[in-house]
C-alpha cells in the first residue's frame, strides 16, 4: 500500500491504489464469503415479492469517503440523536469530509453543480436526507462512519457514530444500530471505480428495501420496522442474483456487478427505494441506470447459510 500522509478523497488515482492494497474484513468475514452455493431459503419467492418481482435493480450513486493518515488529528463531533448506540471519540474527521452524494450526484444536478463541499457539509441548501460521512484509516484498518454528519459554526456534529475494527469480525452489540438501520459497515459494501476497472469486486454489497420485518439476522445487529409478517426480510437477510442470469449481454462494468451479486450476493442494510445498490458517487464510474433496469427483482432469491452436519 503506498504511504498515506494526508487526507485522500475516494474518486482519484491515489485512492485507488491505496483501496487496492487494503484488506476489509478478514477472509472468512461474512462481507468476503463466497456463497454462490448456498441454500436458498424456504419462502425466497414471497420475500423477494414483498420487495417487488417486477421492480428493477437500481445503482444509487451516494456513498463517497475520504481515506485519512495513522496520524490524523481526531477531533470531537457532537452526537444529537443515537448517543447510547454511539462508539466514542475523538473522531479523525478530515476538513474535506465528503458527504453522500458528493460530488457525482451534484455534477449531474444542473441546480447543484456550482454548489461547493463547505456548503454540502453545512448542509446549506437544506436538503437533509441520511447525510452518510465515512472515514477510512487504510494503514490502521480502522472506519468511522456517520448517520447525519454535519459541520456547523461551532464543529461538526452527527446523529450516530460508528466505529469498525477492519482486521476482525467482531459485530457491533446485538440490538445497536450503526449509521445504516441494520447496524452494518457502509463502507465494505460500496463499488468503487478500482474494482470496477480491475473487473472484479470481492465482497458483498448493500440493498435497500421498502418493507422491512421486526428482525434482524448477523451479521446485522438491528431492526428498524413493526412489521411482524415472515415473508417481510430481516435486517441482514442476504439477497444473490441467480447463477444462471445471462450477463454476456451487460457492458463491463455492469457485468462486474452482477457476477459479485452471483457470488457474495447483497445485505439488506436500510429501507428505502427497493432494490437499490450503493455505488460511489465518483464521476468516473459510468452512469449504468438503463442497463440494471434489464435486472428484476425476480432474478433473485434470499440465501442462508448450510446448516453444519
Amino acid at each position: 500500500m503506498p504511504a498515506v500522509t494526508q487526507p485522500v478523497m475516494f474518486d482519484t488515482p491515489e485512492a485507488d491504489a491505496i483501496l487496492t492494497g487494503l484488506e476489509v474484513f478478514p477472509p472468512d468475514n461474512p462481507w468476503n464469503q463466497d456463497i454462490s452455493n448456498w441454500p436458498v431459503a424456504a419462502n425466497s419467492k414471497a420475500m423477494v415479492a414483498s420487495v417487488g418481482n417486477t421492480k428493477p435493480l437500481r445503482t444509487n450513486y451516494d456513498m463517497s469517503f475520504v481515506l485519512v493518515p495513522a496520524n490524523q488529528k481526531k477531533i470531537p463531533v457532537k452526537i444529537v440523536a443515537y448517543a447510547d448506540e454511539t462508539d466514542p471519540g475523538p473522531y479523525p474527521v478530515p476538513e474535506n469530509t465528503p458527504i453522500e452524494g458528493w460530488p457525482a450526484d451534484y455534477l449531474r444536478n444542473a441546480k447543484l453543480k456550482n454548489v461547493k463541499l463547505d456548503q454540502v457539509q453545512r448542509d446549506a441548501m437544506k436538503q437533509g436526507g441520511d447525510r452518510h460521512g465515512i472515514v477510512v484509516d487504510p494503514i490502521g484498518r480502522m472506519l468511522y462512519e456517520f448517520y447525519q454528519l454535519k459541520k456547523t459554526d461551532s464543529g461538526w456534529q452527527a446523529a450516530q457514530a460508528s466505529i469498525f475494527d477492519l482486521q476482525t469480525n467482531k459485530l457491533r452489540p446485538s440490538g445497536w444500530t450503526s449509521s445504516d438501520a441494520a447496524g452494518l459497515p457502509i463502507f465494505p459494501a460500496i463499488v468503487r471505480y478500482d474494482e470496477l476497472k480491475r473487473g472484479v469486486i470481492d465482497h458483498a454489497l448493500r440493498v435497500t428495501v421498502v418493507k422491512t420485518r421486526r428482525a434482524f439476522v448477523a451479521p446485522a445487529t438491528h431492526y428498524a420496522s413493526s412489521r411482524t409478517d415472515p415473508n417481510l426480510p430481516r435486517m441482514g437477510e442476504r439477497f444473490r442474483l441467480r447463477q444462471d442470469f445471462d450477463v454476456s449481454g451487460f457492458p463491463p462494468e455492469a457485468r462486474t456487478i452482477l457476477n459479485a451479486l452471483k457470488r457474495h450476493g447483497m445485505f439488506v442494510a436500510d429501507n428505502g427505494i427497493e432494490w437499490a445498490i450503493s455505488v460511489a458517487p465518483d464521476m468516473r464510474i459510468p452512469v449504468m441506470h438503463e442497463e440494471m433496469r434489464r435486472v428484476k427483482g425476480e432474478d433473485f432469491g434470499v440465501v442462508e447459510a448450510p446448516k453444519p452436519n
